[in-house]
């Protein structure tokens, strides 16, 4: 898929008026809404017929938790790249979100183009984060790297590399510029490492790489 490829995007949130300014921004910028959900009951079902690339949930749905829609969307055996969209900019909603498998976090105080742009990134792969909520997430998953402990798996030298650079925080156009190789190489590198540790999205794969210290450049 090229770099200014159209997604395809699955909407979840119960707020009508919120729900079709998402549809509509997003179809005027090229992008395919799959489908355009209220609650969260057949979110599940719904992404596997439809394979959405990302997947926009609301974490205030009338039905059950949106943390508990995050959960079965990445539990699935091909998971859509997941961008929260909340009114709350709460620690405690923003680091259930990611444990639960969210790649992004986004307030609805965002502005379009933002959410576009987040769109865009977290389709990549990137983790994308309101401003001030990408720090909070780092510093818990380096809480959480100095706590836990993750059985090795054998990676390649080159995937080790790229692994180190993703702990730091650093996205993947940065990374291809600190090894020179391509954006495209540093995505096939992600995505083979996930494969390997069975893991969802890049947070988890950060998570992986702080439990084993390699953002620690000794």
């Amino acid at each position: 898929m090229t770099e200014r490829a159209r997604w395809r995007v699955l909407v979840v949130d119960d707020h009508p008026m919120w729900r079709d300014s998402l549809t509509r921004d997003l179809t005027d910028a090229g992008h395919e809404v799959v489908a355009s959900l209220d609650r969260g009951t057949s979110v599940g079902s719904v992404a596997a017929a439809t394979r959405p690339d990302v997947a926009l949930v609301d974490l205030q749905l009338p039905d059950r938790p949106g943390v508990d829609v995050v959960s079965d969307l990445a539990a699935l055996a091909e998971p859509p790249a997941i961008l929260v969209l909340s009114a709350s900019g709460e620690r405690a909603d923003v680091l259930a979100a990611v444990r639960a498998g969210a790649s992004g976090y986004l307030t609805k105080s965002a502005t379009r183009a933002e959410l576009l742009a987040a769109v865009e990134e977290t389709a990549r792969g990137e983790a994308v984060f309101s401003p001030g909520l990408a720090a909070l997430v780092l510093g818990e998953l380096r809480r959480a790297g100095r706590d836990g402990a993750t059985p090795e798996v054998e990676l390649t030298a080159r995937e080790i590399e790229v692994l180190r650079l993703v702990a730091t925080g650093m996205s993947y156009r940065d990374i291809a510029d600190s090894l020179v190789i391509s954006h495209r190489t540093v995505q096939n590198h992600v995505q083979s490492t996930l494969r390997k540790l069975h893991l969802h999205n890049r947070v988890q794969l950060a998570r992986y790489a702080l439990e084993q210290g390699l953002d620690d450049p000794r």
